[in-house]
């Protein structure tokens, strides 16, 4: 493993979908999600991070220390008992000292930031089963909102077969002669789908040099340089590893990355203005749109009076002079 990031990043993420629901809504019958007073669109910070997770689980065949701890139908305490098992801390027969034990919890929390990518990315609580305290991850991601209104539709679909249970079928005889005694428009049922014919979306993200640092009075995660670069690939990639009929067209469209890197000549005091940034969040992820504010990011529909049906139909502006000093801009995709 590389050494921990010395540098804060904050990233402006653009992604969109074309007919597809791009995070459906649990409380609306799995609708997609929307903002009721303006209709913008939502897409949840974990959707977003399971996709992170799901990249980095088909690059590296969940190997560590590149392993997943948030895998889809697990138990989480599995991976925490391991935690404790690998680094002395948890016996046959544990006690409550054991349990208790700060050193002991601080030993697992090491181990499953070192082994798990999502832990020292994005933190994780595990103190739901063995204890191996909690972690503050040092890439936080906003929930991300369309550029425009969206509208959800809800479309009637028809499969041509259904999947009965038929009372008294044993073998598949039975279910083929139960077939034969039905009127064809029984063996065939209702569906619906929910969707959205285009949606532009954007997500804000940062990352703290500082979490990610380890050194005697601060514990952080040491989320590298090499985890960094894996983010970025990520989130240029992910959408490729994730079809689904449900999704429609999912794609990565601009990822626009701000690093601080500090203006002063002394190079130790370079180094801190680095890790703790030398603008404020909202002067480099505030988008404009089609008036001028003096945004580094602008972003409208090139005809305000038809509706968007590709991300062609906006135009995007990046203005590289109007970044403060001590951060660069960088495009990633």
């Amino acid at each position: 493993m590389s050494n921990p990031i010395s540098n804060r990043y904050e990233f402006l993420y653009f992604f969109d979908c074309q007919d597809g629901n791009p995070n459906g809504d649990p409380d609306a019958g799995n609708a997609p999600r929307v903002d009721p007073e303006d209709m913008h669109g939502i897409v949840s910070d974990v959707a977003l991070k399971r996709r992170v997770r799901n990249y980095v689980l088909a690059k590296h065949e969940n190997r560590m220390p590149y392993a997943i701890f948030i895998e889809h139908a697990t138990n989480l305490n599995r991976h925490i008992t391991r935690a404790h098992e690998e680094t002395g801390g948890l016996k046959l027969k544990t006690s409550k000292e054991d349990k208790a034990s700060k050193e002991k919890v601080l030993e697992a929390r090491e181990w499953m930031c070192a082994n798990f990518y999502d832990v020292r990315t994005f933190g994780a609580v595990m103190s739901t089963g063995p204890n191996a305290g909690q972690v503050r991850g040092p890439v936080q991601i906003s929930f991300a909102r369309s550029i425009d209104p969206i509208y959800p539709l809800e479309i009637s679909i028809t499969r041509m077969a259904i999947a009965a249970d038929v009372q008294g079928a044993k073998s598949s005889e039975d279910y083929l002669k139960w077939e034969q005694e039905q009127p064809e428009d029984q063996l065939r049922t209702m569906g619906r789908k929910s969707l959205i014919s285009y949606g532009l979306y954007l997500a804000r993200g940062f990352v703290s040099a500082h979490l990610a640092q380890k050194d005697d009075t601060f514990r952080g995660t040491g989320f590298s340089e090499a985890d960094l670069e894996l983010l970025w690939e990520a989130l240029g990639n992910m959408y490729d590893h994730d079809r689904s009929s449900s999704k429609g067209m999912m794609s990565a469209r601009k990822l626009i990355v701000f690093k601080h890197v500090g203006t002063d000549t002394i190079p130790e005091q370079r180094k801190r203005q680095a890790i703790l940034g030398c603008a404020p969040a909202y002067r480099l992820l505030d988008v404009g749109g089609s008036e001028d504010n003096g945004e580094i990011v602008r972003i409208w529909r090139k005809d305000a009076q038809k509706p968007a049906r590709s991300f062609h139909d906006y135009c995007l502006e990046i203005y590289a002079d109007r970044v403060p000093p001590g951060v660069e801009l960088i495009e990633k995709l």
